[in-house]
């Protein structure tokens, strides 16, 4: 089975073919035939060797990929699930040495995967997975209620995205950020406000709701310089450590979206509210597998909206 991985960390040019022997789906389990791969930031962190110390243990090489869609092909002895070998299906993976999405056949446990939603492509369903829980798990873990108000950085973006999407759709009033270039396409989302971005957004967010958002999801990794923009007492969610100090009571909540792998009902759900055109599946590019490296590069240079999505062939 091809896969792409790395047997040394480094820049995009450490990418490379490999193969791996045939995964087959144990108890509990199913395998996807991998039709379309998104690439993620973290993907970039693991290539890089930022988790070294952390994977150490872990069998090389060392394969990325969180998300994947493509056809299910085989289920597992005793293993309960209500999909069918052949249907087209998106899932969640927590990549773990040559384990990754990265890989023409993934083994995941059945509460991993879910059908496809219903008119999208593999490639247009394989963006929705990673970013959609892991914007799920942020407004779950702020737990505002309808008429709160939520501040988002790096709205642009597809975690940025689906966080304006999903908080809309919970009744939140949203801020969010966006260049210029981007506002258009942040409105559309359904922010309520557009600010500017920047690394002083939190002054402009006060500037729209003087008393302070009442939590925030910070996309774009801004640390302490969002904390003006809460209101005392209220919550920050980081899709990364946060490395500020807290303060006026401000809670913060870092978002591990493995914790979220296998929830099944909670993916079964971005699915739906994807059919019911809540949430919008933007694709930026797609690149054949073997482009990895290229597409790592597109990413890393900043400025990508909607995912990059390696494809294999069917």
């Amino acid at each position: 089975m091809k896969a792409i991985g790395v047997t040394e960390f480094g820049g995009p040019e450490v990418l490379h073919a490999v193969e791996l022997p045939q995964p087959r789906p144990g108890s509990g389990q199913v395998r996807v035939r991998v039709h379309a791969a998104t690439v993620n930031p973290t993907d970039t962190v693991l290539r890089s060797g930022a988790r070294a110390e952390a994977m150490r243990d872990d069998p090389k090489p060392y394969v990325p990929g969180m998300d994947v869609a493509g056809v299910l092909d085989e289920v597992g002895p005793d293993t309960e699930t209500d999909l069918a070998v052949g249907e087209h299906v998106m899932g969640i993976v927590v990549p773990r040495g040559n384990h990754g999405g990265y890989a023409e056949q993934v083994v995941l446990p059945a509460e991993s995967v879910v059908r496809a939603p219903a008119g999208a492509s593999d490639v247009e369903a394989a963006t929705l997975p990673m970013n959609g829980l892991t914007a799920q798990m942020t407004l779950d873990l702020l737990a505002l209620v309808p008429g709160q108000t939520l501040a988002v950085t790096g709205a642009a973006g597809s975690y940025g995205g689906y966080v304006v999407q999903l908080a809309k759709h919970r009744g939140l009033r949203v801020v969010a950020d966006a260049s210029a270039a981007d506002r258009a396409q942040v409105e559309s989302l359904g922010a309520d406000i557009v600010v500017d971005r920047g690394e002083d957004v939190a002054d402009r967010v006060r500037e729209a709701v003087p008393d302070g958002v009442d939590g925030l999801a910070d996309g774009a990794v801004l640390d302490d310089k969002v904390i003006d923009a809460v209101r005392d007492g209220g919550g920050i969610a980081t899709v990364r450590f946060f490395a500020g100090q807290p303060e006026r009571g401000v809670t913060y909540h870092r978002v591990m979206v493995p914790q979220y792998a296998t929830e099944h009902g909670k993916l079964d759900q971005l699915r739906v509210l994807a059919e019911q055109g809540v949430l919008t599946l933007r694709v930026a590019d797609t690149f054949p597998a073997e482009q990895a490296a290229q597409a790592h590069q597109r990413l890393e240079a900043g400025g990508t909206r909607g995912r990059l999505v390696l494809t294999f062939a069917e």
